[in-house]
């Protein structure tokens, strides 16, 4: 049953079908604190069409961008809930560098929580935001050009092994 519903969920997905928006929804949901990277998905557009380049790092970029915010708001709705919590060493850092800290929402592992810890802070909204989309743009824009330099053979290979592994 859940491997059905995954197998479809991929077919749904796939980027030469959908593209753009697949790349929008898989950038959303992998900046909640769900673990999913939305990189392949970008790099799989862009490399089915390079002409999408800039429309998929700007449509990634905004999907990011909004799924931080979505935690931001989780985390200042939850503040209350876990008011305990605030002596941890993340909130004085949170609280000392401000908005800024957003910058980092791009790092894999800790960017999500970083965004929902401003919003339990209350740190400016906007600011807030458009640090994130600064910083998520530029991991989008990094990311995407540097595995375009990655020759095609060995994109091969890798498929090749994974579906060895696969079956």
């Amino acid at each position: 049953m859940i491997e059905t519903a995954v197998l479809w969920l991929l077919k749904v997905l796939a980027a030469p079908t959908v593209g753009l928006t697949s790349v929008f929804l898989i950038a959303f949901v992998s900046a909640t604190l769900v673990p999913l990277g939305s990189e392949p998905a970008v790099f799989a557009v862009v490399k089915a069409n390079e002409a999408m380049f800039w429309p998929a790092i700007l449509v990634a970029t905004v999907g990011n961008t909004l799924g931080g915010a979505v935690d931001y708001l989780i985390g200042y709705r939850a503040k209350i809930a876990f008011a305990r919590e605030r002596q941890s060493r993340w909130f004085g850092w949170l609280a000392k560098y401000g908005s800024k800290t957003m910058l980092l929402s791009w790092v894999p592992g800790i960017g999500d929580p970083l965004c929902t810890l401003a919003g339990w802070l209350h740190l400016p909204f906007w600011p807030s935001v458009m640090y994130m989309a600064i910083g998520k743009f530029g991991r989008y824009l990094t990311m995407t050009a540097a595995l375009l330099y990655v020759p095609d053979g060995f994109w091969k290979r890798v498929g090749d092994m994974i579906t060895q592994v696969t079956g």
